[in-house]
């Protein structure tokens, strides 16, 4: 589902839920401003989950390549926005793959795909990073993946302690990233490249 394709069954009962969200929050709905509202916040909602209605391995399992090449594979930078599980506020930020092919690659774009996936579900980073890791390891069959997440999350900005600079980093890795010095590689890779762009 992409915000051009068809709306998932329930559109009109979630519209009716904000709009009782939206009177006992104190506000009228029948206000000129707020009337188109709660069916917005419903075509929203189901956007930012699409998450659901996709198979994120078979994404990887439709570009399959054999391929001899055996060294680190990095896309980073991969841009995502998330909802946090428990406020239902946005967390956004990068994330960071690396993977150590064995016999087989995927197309770079999958990668990506696969992030846009989980973070397009109710989330926390912590598990999203495991996902991400997670299909990328039972498609492929890696040598080792390595899952960096960096990211801002409005429910510590706009509410309780509202710390606007704070960042939050998570990382999971298996195979050949259980060992420092591939791990070292990885980030050594990060920060570098991050220098010549």
């Amino acid at each position: 589902m992409t915000p051009e394709t068809p709306f998932r069954e329930g559109l009109e009962e979630l519209a009716e839920h904000y709009k009782s969200v939206i009177k006992l929050l104190g506000e009228d709905v029948e206000r000129e401003g707020l009337q188109k509202t709660p069916m917005r916040m419903a075509k929203a909602m189901q956007v930012l989950t699409r998450g659901y209605l996709q198979d994120p391995e078979q994404v990887i399992n439709d570009a399959l390549f054999e391929e001899k090449y055996n060294q680190m594979v990095i896309v980073k930078d991969i841009d995502f926005f998330s909802m946090c599980e428990h406020h239902l506020l946005p967390f956004y930020g990068k994330v960071h793959v690396a993977y150590i092919p064995n016999g087989y690659i995927t197309g770079l774009s999958k990668i990506a795909r696969v992030v846009d996936i989980f973070s397009h579900r109710l989330q926390v980073q912590e598990r999203m990073t495991q996902q991400i890791k997670d299909c990328i390891e039972n498609a492929l069959h890696p040598l080792g993946v390595m899952v960096v997440v960096e990211a801002k999350h409005m429910c510590m900005q706009m509410r309780g302690v509202e710390k606007q600079n704070s960042i939050t980093t998570t990382s999971d890795f298996s195979g050949a990233f259980n060992q420092a010095k591939t791990r070292e590689e990885f980030m050594n890779l990060l920060r570098g490249e991050s220098k010549r762009i």
